[in-house]
């Protein structure tokens, strides 16, 4: 009998540290950043991972935001390139285009950063 006892004394205790738990991480979320820590970008010849704390903060690249996102007004939130460049649209400079020109643009300028394919496209 005492065993009985015991085991659904460790059931209750289990549970209340379950509820406890669930209501503390449901009280408490993680805020969100201001600005996008990484980003996975999709495309047909491999993911990339763009760290974009390191190009955006003053111990990395020290990039403004229209540095990149050209067709941004002052304090407008950016917009990712694929919403005017679409990857399948008639438009002069489709999306991928759009970030080939753009990143390896200025990593050639720069003489910094990837322009191998390999290099960017790696998933």
């Amino acid at each position: 009998m005492d065993g009985k006892i015991e085991r659904i004394l460790a059931y209750l205790i289990a549970t209340i540290f379950l509820v406890v738990g669930v209501v503390c991480y449901a009280a408490f979320p993680n805020k969100a950043p201001e600005e996008p820590i990484r980003l996975m970008l999709q495309s047909s010849a491999g993911k990339i991972l763009f760290d974009h704390k390191e190009h955006s903060s003053e111990a990395g690249y020290d990039l403004s935001c229209t540095d990149c996102h050209h067709n941004m007004e002052e304090d407008e939130t950016p917009s990712s390139c694929g919403e005017c460049h679409e990857p399948e649209s008639e438009d002069p400079i489709k999306r991928s285009e759009a970030f080939h020109l753009q990143c390896k643009g200025c990593h050639d300028d720069s003489g910094s950063g990837p322009v191998e394919c390999s290099e960017c496209h790696v998933m």
